[in-house]
């Protein structure tokens, strides 16, 4: 830290005016002896005239200008405690202690300050009562600050230790609940298979039908590699890296789709695919985000309404990204539940008069998908009316 003798000098108080109102009560003679023994020092704006933790031995009146007093809390968070001016003096409680700074003082301009090193403040103190007052006075009120902002910190801590918890039984009743769904979704077409097997067994199926059991059972097992699929893909994304390459997010939209054409139609759905051409593709792992899309379109046919209407796929360039929104007419999603559909095992069990299967992994492997490509999706939904997934993911250079 070094003084700064070529700043502008600009008319200042008296320093005995200063000083008078630093130290009310204090005599002309004491103000007078402060004077002699200390010296004017000018510093330019961004100077660290005490540094937390130092052991160091000047204390300071400021004459002109202003510093930030800051501290530094859980060796983490710096806080700014307060800002000090003409008038105000700093620095004394290091030098009464022989301790290290309690914080951190910082210029915010070009200030003028008077100094007093330890030895001539010590003699000060030792001559006049009405500045030791002021001293214990000043020390007096910053050590109440301290325990304010002390007790407000553990007031912040209990409520960080108390969402922290809340968030943990959220999760853990998450986890609960996800078990449950597991071995109600595992067992419903175990169960099917394991029946129409014991009936093959038996051999009380007509020869006529065996065809149609043998592809029940054969849905059932393949409904049941898919959920064991999922779970182990969301269990593995952070352990096996992706193969990126160069990726057409359209083709890939139109092969998803087509394979959805026999789901949507049962459920009186149209889906469509539009999207600006020609776009550019995005570099990326194929599974990995033909699993996102197509868990953006089976949550769109899900929870459509049983009615019927439209889905849609529409692709564009945005810049240098290349953008699908997933459009749904169906139920929506309420604003509370908006923060949580991305979360593990998050499942909506029920709307109205309709039932949803599921455990909730979908659009929690979709957006660690878009993450581990560095993308974003997002959500924007009105209940009632249905939602939009937006998939935003850099586009390549080249044009496909």
């Amino acid at each position: 830290m070094h003084p700064s003798f070529n700043l502008p000098r600009k008319p200042l108080p008296s320093a005995k005016d200063i000083l008078s109102r630093a130290f009310p009560g204090v005599s002309q003679l004491d103000i007078d002896e402060m004077i002699v023994r200390s010296r004017v020092e000018n510093y330019s704006g961004g100077t660290a005239l005490c540094h937390e933790d130092a052991l160091e031995e000047k204390f300071y009146i400021l004459l002109d200008g202003k510093v930030n007093v800051t501290k530094t809390i859980n060796n983490a968070e710096e806080r700014h405690l307060k800002t000090l001016e003409a008038g105000d003096f700093f620095g004394e409680m290091a030098l009464i202690h022989n301790a290290p700074r309690a914080a951190t003082v910082v210029t915010t301009s070009a200030v003028t300050v008077m100094e007093l090193d330890k030895e001539n403040f010590d003699r000060i103190l030792q001559h006049s009562s009405s500045i030791s007052m002021a001293m214990v006075r000043e020390i007096s009120n910053r050590l109440r600050a301290n325990d304010e902002m002390a007790v407000e910190d553990l007031k912040m801590r209990a409520d960080e230790l108390a969402q922290a918890y809340q968030k943990l039984a959220e999760q853990d009743l998450a986890r609960r609940e996800f078990l449950a769904n597991v071995a109600h979704e595992l067992r419903t077409p175990l169960m099917a298979a394991g029946g129409f097997l014991q009936l093959l067994q038996k051999g009380v199926i007509p020869a006529e039908k065996l065809g149609t059991t043998l592809e029940t059972v054969a849905r059932n097992i393949q409904q049941i590699t898919a959920l064991v699929n999922d779970i182990l893909f969301l269990q593995e994304m952070d352990l096996i890296l992706p193969k990126f390459q160069p990726v057409n997010l359209l083709a890939m939209a139109h092969e998803v789709t087509d394979s959805y054409q026999s789901k949507a139609a049962a459920n009186l759905l149209t889906l469509h695919v539009e999207a600006a051409s020609p776009l550019a593709p995005v570099s990326g792992d194929p599974k990995s985000l033909e699993r996102a899309v197509t868990a953006l379109v089976d949550n769109a046919v899900k929870f459509s309404r049983p009615n019927g209407g439209q889905v849609w796929l529409k692709l564009r360039e945005e810049e240098n990204y290349v953008v699908m929104d997933v459009i749904d007419e169906g139920i929506g999603i309420e604003a509370a539940s908006i923060p949580k559909i991305f979360d593990r095992f998050y499942h909506m069990e029920r709307s109205d008069e309709q039932l949803f299967s599921g455990i909730g992994l979908g659009l929690s492997i979709t957006n660690q998908v878009i993450k581990q490509h560095n993308g974003r999706l997002s959500v924007q939904s009105t209940p009632g009316k249905g939602s939009t997934f937006t998939v935003r993911l850099k586009a390549m250079k080249i044009v496909i």
